[in-house]
Formats: structure tokens, C-alpha cells, sequence
């Protein structure tokens, strides 16, 4: 054999040996890389309706970055919120137990400390600021302290609601390593505040203090854009939320870490960055003018702006699937995004025009504030680049307090005791799912109610404060917008749910969600 043919298959055998060392080496890190816990993004909007989003079938609002969710992972078509309204929600979602359970059940503002109301007084008093906290973490874990058992770094940033500044149930004595944000709902209702929170401190921003439901000048044209900039201010509370979390995203990419992006958005007011307004204006048309009739603030194009908050929060969206690419930590990551409770209709916001609720109703009495399913069911998209089947759908009946035992099952944490939820891991890979015999919820605001969905069944009794125990029943699968009441056809169900109801139900500690006619 001559010496350049001997060369010649050296070289070739170099190649060989080298690309098979190569190959091995990357198989190896990417098993490496498979084998590392994933980071977990948990995007919760506000007040957002069913049908609000384009993939589930919005026709005005332009939802594109958060329909690439569903189109690269799993949407749910029958996943539920804890509540039908913000704080008990987030008790639920953070604690895995339901509302019959849970420790917080309503809104409440905790009066006893003084005038909680005066918007003013709460902005220089934080005595005044924030609702009930949950329970200290010995008695009741929350996702976030169980994932820092497992290493996690902890985030929220958005809005918190579940703990007072000077009480014991700020975010960082709840499981959250940062936060920042609002940490009262009520201050949530300007999206330019005089501040925010971030951790233990306030920081002060270059805002005006515009009180919330402050009319229109006297003397103000309504038609005049003009009129209305005392309520576009300085710095807007979702931008300055928004830089925090992508550098929260930044700080700890090279740990796994789990984010709770509680945005505010779209709860009212109507507040949104111009150029997305002028974007909605143009595609709109004119329209009338919100005067503030139905509190919050006026609003010279309230369903133009309304739609941008909504694409606003979605560019968001959009810019945090970004960041992780740019990071390299996408592949990596678990992103879930859903809604706190159905859409409202107040201050402004017109949820029939957009047909907010989708398949159901949304107006007033059926979205926002009640157990029916525009108050209650609510879109939830997973993605997980090679993990979760892109394009795919689940009709898996699936409430906020399956997101704890999910993400314990995902990192290998054991599930706390007391838990209502069931894990829904399995579904999200396309394997078998454990189901629900039953969801259930209570609310003792808007006069008391309770609720159960028991396959294809709905059970709702209302005006529980007023002593009516009657059980209303539907049928969802022939009646979707819950029109019909059945329970004299179906008496043996309607004993069921009745059953259920008396069981699930524990009498709560906290006076203002007590229901005597439950036996509380």
C-alpha cells in the first residue's frame, strides 16, 4: 500500500473515530440536558374570557403569540378557574385546594383595620393596603415554597392579593424567593400607581395620583381624545412588570426556576399603550365614549382599547417565548398560560360585542362573579417543545387546583396532604389521565353560591345568604349556556350533587366568607 493511499485512510479513519466520539459526546449532552429539571413559566391573565383569545375563537383581538401556544403545545377545553373571582382564584392555583377547602374564599378587604376603601389613605398608609393573607407555610405549602424544597428559584411578578405588606403573607414569606408588583387588587385599579412593591419595599414611580373612578372634567368634551389624558401618566405599571420578569428569566437561566407572571391585564381600567390603541382605533372605527358610568375611568375608545390591553399582553407573551430562545433555555421550559376567572362587564368593558365568553355567556349575572361557566371556565394552553405534542387538545375536565399536584409530579415533589388536585402530567404526554369524579367551587360573594361539574352535569345552587338551598341542574352537552334547568327530570343526580355540595363544604375561619345556611 503507498504512503498516500496509507494517508488517505488515516485521515478517513480519523474522521470516523472523531464524528463517533462527536456523536457520542452530544448524545450525552443531550441526555444530560434531558435529564435537568425544567424551568416552568405560569402566565395568568386577568379577568380574560374564554373566547378571547384566537384560539379559541376570537375575531377581534389578535391574540398571536399566546395562539403559537396552543399551536406548539395542548389546549384545554374544559379546564376550570378556582373561583370566579381574583383572590380565592390565586388561593386555589398556589395551594391545590379548592374553595369548599381553601383558606381564602372571597375578596376581602379586611375593613377591620380601617378605611380600606380610600384609595388615598391606602397609597400613604400600607396599614390600610392588601387583602387576607393565605396561611403561614407550616400549615399549608404553596407551589412556589415546594419548588424551593426542589432547588427552584421563585418568582411572581403581576399582582399578588394574598397578604398584606405589613402582614406575614407577602409573597416572600409564601413560597416566592422575588416579587414584584401590586400587592393589593385595589391598587391594581390604575395601571399608572403611585408605586409598587418589590419585595419588602415600595418603589415610588413618576405617576400622579389619579384616585380610581375619577370622572371627567365638568366642563370636558367626551369626543375630545384630549379629555382623557390625566389618565394616561408616566410610567405603566405592565411595562415596568414585564422588564422585571425577563430579567428574572435572565438572572436564574442557569437554574431552574419557576415564574408566576400574574399579569394585571385586562382587568379594568381601560389603560393601554397608545400604539396599540391607534392600532384598534383604526381597525375599529369610531365609537362611543366611556364616561366612567360604571366606575373605573373614563375611556374615549374603550373597546379599542380593551382589544389592545389584550394584544398588549400578548406581545408580551411573544417576547418572553423570545428571551428564552435568545437564552437557550427554551427547549427546557414548561410554559402554562390561563385566566384567574371569566371576563367582566363593568367599567366600560363590552363583553358581548366581543363575545368574550365564547361558547357561553358573559354578561352580567353569567361572567365574572358567578359559578356559571362564563364566570368559571377558562382557556389554559401548555407548551413544551419536544415533550408536549404541538397542535394537540384535551377535553379533560381539570380545575386551577390540578396545577400543584402537576408540577409535583413534574419535579418529583411529594404532593402535600389536603390537596383537592389531581395531577394532569399524563395528558400533557398523551398518556392516560385519573379523572375527576367531580370539581367543585363555593363563593360566598354575590349572595352565596356553590357549584359542581360531575361529568357531563352542572349543579349550581344561588342566593345561598338568603337561605335558598335549591339545586339548579344542566345538562352541558345539549345545553351549554345553562338555560335549562333539569333537576325535576334527573332528581337521583340532583341527590348526588347534593351530597357533594354538604361534604366538600368545610365551615371557613374568616367571618366574611361564612355561610350559615351551609351550617357555618
Amino acid at each position: 500500500m503507498n504512503t498516500i493511499l496509507k494517508s488517505f485512510l488515516s485521515v478517513i479513519l480519523f474522521t470516523i473515530i472523531t464524528a463517533g466520539i462527536y456523536q457520542c459526546t452530544r448524545k450525552q449532552v443531550s441526555l444530560n440536558t434531558t435529564n435537568k429539571k425544567p424551568n416552568i413559566i405560569y402566565i395568568l391573565a386577568d379577568d380574560l374570557g374564554y373566547g378571547e383569545l384566537g384560539c379559541y375563537g376570537q375575531q377581534k383581538i389578535e391574540t398571536p403569540n399566546i395562539d403559537a401556544l396552543a399551536a406548539n403545545g395542548i389546549r384545554f377545553t374544559n379546564h376550570y378557574s378556582g373561583s370566579p373571582v381574583c383572590a380565592p382564584s390565586r388561593c386555589v392555583l398556589l395551594t391545590g385546594k379548592h374553595t369548599g377547602h381553601a383558606h381564602i374564599r372571597g375578596n376581602d378587604e379586611w375593613a377591620e383595620r380601617g378605611d380600606t376603601i380610600d384609595y388615598a389613605m391606602v397609597v400613604n398608609n400600607p396599614n390600610l393596603e392588601g387583602q387576607q393573607p393565605l396561611l403561614p407555610l407550616s400549615e399549608e405549602p404553596t407551589i412556589g415554597s415546594l419548588l424551593q424544597s426542589a432547588g427552584y428559584k421563585t418568582g411572581i411578578v403581576g399582582k399578588w392579593g394574598l397578604g398584606a405588606p405589613l402582614s406575614d403573607g407577602i409573597p416572600n414569606n409564601r413560597g416566592f424567593d422575588f416579587f414584584y408588583g401590586y400587592n393589593c387588587q385595589r391598587q391594581a385599579h390604575t395601571y399608572y400607581p403611585k408605586y409598587l412593591w418589590r419585595n419588602k419595599g415600595k418603589v415610588w414611580l413618576d405617576n400622579e395620583l389619579v384616585v380610581p373612578h375619577t370622572k371627567l372634567d365638568e366642563d370636558a368634551d367626551p369626543y375630545n381624545e384630549a379629555s382623557y389624558a390625566k389618565y394616561r401618566l408616566k410610567e405603566y405599571a405592565p411595562v415596568l412588570m414585564y422588564q422585571e420578569a425577563l430579567h428574572f428569566i435572565r438572572e436564574n437561566k442557569g437554574q431552574p426556576f419557576f415564574l408566576y407572571y400574574a399579569s394585571p391585564i385586562p382587568h379594568v381600567p381601560l389603560q393601554a399603550p397608545k400604539q396599540w390603541v391607534d392600532y384598534y382605533v383604526k381597525k375599529y372605527g369610531d365609537e362611543e365614549p366611556y364616561q366612567g358610568e360604571m366606575k373605573y375611568f373614563p375611556c374615549r375608545y374603550p373597546r379599542a382599547t380593551y382589544a389592545a390591553m389584550i394584544s398588549y399582553l400578548d406581545e408580551q407573551v411573544g417576547g418572553l417565548v423570545a428571551e428564552l430562545k435568545k437564552l437557550g433555555i427554551y427547549e427546557n421550559t414548561l410554559i402554562i398560560f390561563s385566566s384567574d376567572n371569566g371576563p367582566t362587564c363593568v367599567g366600560g368593558v363590552q363583553p358581548q360585542w366581543f363575545n368574550s365568553g365564547g361558547l357561553f355567556k358573559s354578561e352580567w349575572g353569567w361572567g365574572k362573579a358567578t359559578v356559571h361557566e362564563g364566570g368559571i371556565r377558562v382557556p389554559m394552553i401548555a407548551q413544551w417543545p419536544g415533550k408536549i405534542e404541538a397542535g394537540s387538545e384535551t377535553s379533560l375536565i381539570s380545575a386551577f387546583y390540578d396545577v400543584l399536584p402537576t408540577i409535583c409530579e413534574l419535579t418529583g415533589i411529594k404532593v402535600p396532604a389536603g390537596v383537592d388536585g389531581i395531577s394532569f402530567l399524563p395528558v400533557l404526554f398523551g398518556k392516560e389521565q385519573q379523572k375527576h369524579n367531580f370539581l367543585y367551587w363555593e363563593f360566598p360573594g354575590r349572595s352565596g353560591q356553590q357549584a359542581v361539574r360531575m361529568g357531563k352535569w352542572k349543579a349550581i345552587r344561588m342566593n345561598i345568604l338568603q337561605g335558598n338551598l335549591d339545586i339548579k341542574l344542566f345538562d352541558l352537552e345539549n345545553d351549554i349556556q345553562e338555560q335549562h334547568n333539569v333537576a325535576g327530570q334527573n332528581p337521583e343526580i340532583v341527590e348526588q350533587i347534593k351530597t357533594i355540595m354538604e361534604k366538600q363544604h368545610i365551615p371557613s375561619t374568616i367571618e366574611r366568607f361564612k355561610m350559615k345556611y351551609l351550617g357555618d
